[in-house]
């Protein structure tokens, strides 16, 4: 996997650090990142739950009322 060097504040990570409880700053902001990356994907699978049983709801034929 290809690499990214980038530069953060110090005060940044070390509150990712404690925050995690990682004692590297390297792998304190991956997890940070990888958790971001994985909650969006969560709240798109619910989200897309969400629309289908709305459009399965809608498609069945409605009963007769009356």
């Amino acid at each position: 996997m290809a690499k990214v060097d980038i530069s953060l504040d110090a005060e940044l990570v070390v509150e990712v650090m404690v925050l995690a409880g990682i004692g590297s700053p390297q792998d304190a902001v991956e997890a940070v990142v990888r958790d971001y990356i994985a909650r969006g994907h969560r709240t798109e699978a619910r989200v897309e739950f969400k629309e289908r049983a709305v459009r399965e709801a809608e498609a069945k034929p409605q009963e007769p009322q009356g």
